[in-house]
């Protein structure tokens, strides 16, 4: 099993910026990749931002791309999402996931992860 916890949502003004974190434990071999997903209220998951595990490749929701930059930390186990030019509606609780599938491509359906922290709660006031 892996788990995942995620850290670093908070309050903040529009065009501000905050990074959040997940870190992973467990049985970290068997994650391909790994994904951010969020839910505002009302509204269903949707994809943000995923990256492979090794050798790179990124691939971003075109409502995020330009502001919001997905890396990962392999020696340390951890996962970010720095958030740039924050806009009301990026306002959601913010969720990493892990796809322990290897794919030759990045995965964006939440069904395609199998591992998934608690969430962490982003607000952003205009």
């Amino acid at each position: 099993q892996v788990q995942l916890v995620e850290s670093g949502g908070g309050l903040v003004q529009a065009g501000g910026s905050l990074r959040l974190s997940c870190a992973a434990s467990g049985r970290t071999v068997t994650v391909y990749g790994m994904g951010w997903f969020r839910q505002a209220p009302g509204k269903e998951r949707e994809f943000v931002a995923a990256i492979r595990w090794s050798g790179g490749g990124t691939y971003y929701a075109d409502s995020v791309k330009g502001r919001f930059t997905i890396s990962r930390d392999n020696a340390k186990n951890t996962l970010y999402l720095q958030m740039n030019s924050l806009k009301p509606e990026d306002t959601a609780v913010y969720y990493c996931a892990g796809d322990r599938e290897r794919r030759t491509y990045i995965a964006i359906s939440a069904t395609s992860y199998e591992y998934w922290g608690q969430g962490t709660q982003v607000t952003v006031s205009s």
